[in-house]
């Protein structure tokens, strides 16, 4: 293999991507859009949940529970009714979430010291969200309830109510829990991984259906050689790409970055040289451009917002799927990215991602390389 053919191979590609100006400006100007749209648009947090209060008491005690509600960022209060049928035709609408009914009774049992109940009504279509809205009312209501048996055993015993085992919660690496420090560098592995490989997926199918391949073999360039210049040239924007997007994720964002840059950029280069040379392999399988992209598209849009644990927990998955995602390449990228960002974690803990992708890469490279040498043929 001749390091001179491949500098050709890669001037000669290069100069073609400068060439086509259009391409290349939204080569650049695509990480930039998709990572403002998907960083504002893709919000995993559940808060502000629209509430609709029966208050069927209106007592000093139903008030307080009410100024509970009212006092949680976890809330928004749209508006007080006095019938049932009121807070199903606004769930039916979607215009609430949630809907709290305070019985008549509820200050009386509550000062007898008895058991006050209260119901609360969920809109389960999006069960997800429904979920974690009943989590958030019960741990809200759980607080409330010992309060008010703690004021209740004062009143009566002069003696406040200790819980016998209280949590002191510490949450690491993202303490305030923002969802966009989670989202945003899943975001830029899952985006790197479609953009490489649909930005490749046409280069060789494009030199048959133009007729410059003809021109590739009469040269003494080989397979191999004509594979990595290729690759190296859509390397470059890849870069300039992966650039944009942890800039934007850091300073647009505020996603913090604890971790090395040393190991980001080599983690990124690896997975980059494999995520262009699975573009030039599915390239040089098809047989058109409009196979190549429609191929470069399914086998790196789905499992890279899927199947990489960049939306979806992986550990959630049926577990034969979670076996596929183990062959998508975007599942340890981000995996990388995250612990990078996030955790500052280096090698010592990414080493087995890394080594995967370095595998992938070779074996892909073997693959297209193999490929081409059977067109060329």
């Amino acid at each position: 293999m001749s390091f001179r053919r491949i500098r050709a191979m890669f001037e000669k590609e290069f100069r073609h991507i400068l060439r086509d100006s259009r391409s290349l400006i939204m080569a650049l100007f695509l990480p930039l859009f998709q990572m403002l749209l998907f960083g504002y648009a893709l919000n995993l947090d559940v808060d502000r949940i629209p509430t609709l209060i029966y208050d069927g008491d209106h007592s000093a005690d139903s008030r307080a529970l009410i100024e509970r509600f009212r006092g949680s960022r976890f809330f928004e209060i749209e508006g007080f009714t006095n019938s049932y049928s009121d807070i199903e035709k606004q769930i039916d609408k979607s215009k609430i979430l949630l809907g709290l009914v305070i019985p008549r009774d509820y200050s009386q049992r509550l000062n007898a010291g008895g058991k006050a109940n209260i119901q609360v009504l969920l809109d389960g279509s999006d069960s997800n969200t429904a979920s974690i809205a009943l989590s958030y009312v019960e741990g809200m209501l759980q607080n409330y309830s010992l309060q008010v048996r703690s004021r209740g055993q004062d009143r009566r015993a002069g003696m406040p109510l200790v819980p016998p085992v209280e949590a002191q919660v510490r949450i690491w690496y993202n303490s305030t829990l923002e969802s966009t420090f989670y989202i945003v560098p899943g975001l830029i592995a899952a985006m790197m991984a479609i953009i490489a490989a649909l930005l490749t997926s046409l280069t060789i199918a494009r030199e048959w259906e133009m007729g410059t391949m003809e021109q590739l073999l009469s040269t003494p360039v080989r397979a191999g050689e004509i594979v990595l210049g290729k690759m190296l040239a859509f390397f470059v924007i890849g870069v300039a790409d992966t650039t944009i997007a942890v800039l934007v994720g850091i300073f647009v964002y505020g996603v913090p970055f604890r971790g090395s840059p040393m190991v980001l950029v080599l983690s990124t280069a690896i997975f980059l040289c494999g995520a262009f040379l699975w573009g030039i392999f599915v390239s040089a399988v098809a047989r058109t451009q409009l196979f190549a992209f429609q191929m470069g598209l399914v086998s790196t849009f789905l499992p890279s917002f899927m199947l990489s644990g960049f939306l979806y927990a992986i550990e959630n998955m049926p577990v034969p799927i979670q076996f596929v995602t183990y062959v998508v390449p975007a599942r340890y990228f981000v995996a990388i990215v995250r612990g990078i960002f996030l955790k500052g974690i280096g090698l010592r803990i990414l080493w087995g991602e890394l080594l995967f992708l370095v595998a992938f890469a070779i074996i892909i490279f073997w693959a297209a390389e193999r490929k081409m040498r059977q067109k060329l043929a």
